[in-house]
């Protein structure tokens, strides 16, 4: 089982209320159980000296803090974060643009489609908290834009 499968199976159950998920696949087990302000993912093959224990820890006290102060447009999906519409071109957006309601900020590819994400606000661009090429989880932060302009 490859390692962002587990990845996306930590997110699903982070981002829904599921409290407990196990699955069993062969030798394989997989349990993940949500609490308050842990995730724990224990991977489990029946042999006990192949132990692999994954912890997701909540944000950093920084990036609330930059959550607070900005607007954040997060990943509707997973799949891989591209900046342009294709090799060599141009990105969509960068640090200091303003961007309207419906601009195109950048494209997620998810299963061989590409999914342009817009912009809700309007704002400058302050941050880009992703980098070209880069795999993205769902319901995490692409951009911080400064509403305030």
């Amino acid at each position: 089982m490859e390692k962002d499968f587990i990845k996306e199976l930590i997110n699903l159950v982070k981002n829904s209320n599921i409290k407990s998920l196990k699955i069993e696949q062969g030798d394989l087990k997989i349990h993940i159980e949500t609490h308050k302000e842990l995730i724990k993912a224990e991977v489990k093959p029946q042999k006990k000296e192949e132990y692999k224990h994954l912890e997701v820890l909540p944000p950093s006290e920084d990036i609330q803090e930059e959550e607070k102060r900005y607007h954040v447009i997060k990943s509707p999906l997973v799949g891989t974060f591209y900046r342009s519409p294709a090799p060599g071109a141009p990105p969509f957006v960068e640090v200091g643009d303003i961007v309207s309601p419906g601009q195109v900020l950048c494209i997620i590819e998810a299963l061989k489609v590409m999914n342009e994400i817009e912009s809700d606000v309007r704002g400058r661009v302050e941050k880009i908290l992703v980098e070209n090429g880069e795999t993205v989880e769902y319901g995490q932060p692409l951009f911080l834009i400064d509403t305030n302009v």
